[in-house]
C-alpha cells in the first residue's frame, strides 16, 4: 500500500513540476508594453510600426486563418486578459476598463488600443 501511495505522490509531483516548467517557458516568451495597457507581446516579434492607436509587429507565428498560438492565449489569460468576440482576423481582449484589438494576418500582429 505504501508503494502505491509513493508512486502516486511521485507522479503528482512530476506533473506539477512539468506544468510549472511549461508555464515558465510560456510566460517568459512574452513581455508587456506600458503604452498598450501592459498587454503581453511576443519577445521575438519585431516592432515595425508605431502609431497613435497601437503597434504593428512582424511575427512568424501570427496567422489570419489560425490567429495566435495556444501558448500566447495562455499568456494573455495568465496576465488577466479576457478573450472577447472575434471579427475575422480581429479579436478583442479586455482587462478591467482597458480593451485591446488584436489583429493577426500572415506573419503580422497588430495590437491596438480601443477607445469606447
Amino acid at each position: 500500500m505504501k508503494k502505491k501511495v509513493r508512486e502516486a505522490f511521485t507522479i503528482a509531483a512530476l506533473l506539477i513540476m512539468g506544468g510549472a516548467i511549461i508555464y515558465y517557458f510560456i510566460s517568459s516568451s512574452y513581455t508587456t508594453t506600458e503604452d498598450l495597457y501592459e498587454f503581453p507581446v511576443p519577445r521575438n516579434a519585431e516592432l515595425v510600426q508605431i502609431n497613435e492607436q497601437g503597434n504593428r509587429y512582424e511575427w512568424s507565428m501570427a496567422s489570419e486563418e489560425n490567429g495566435i498560438p495556444y501558448g500566447y492565449e495562455i499568456a494573455l489569460k495568465a496576465n488577466g486578459w479576457d478573450k472577447g468576440e472575434r471579427e475575422g482576423a480581429s479579436v478583442f481582449y479586455t482587462k478591467g476598463n482597458n480593451k485591446i484589438d488584436l489583429i493577426t494576418t500572415t506573419n503580422q500582429l497588430e495590437i491596438l488600443r480601443v477607445n469606447d
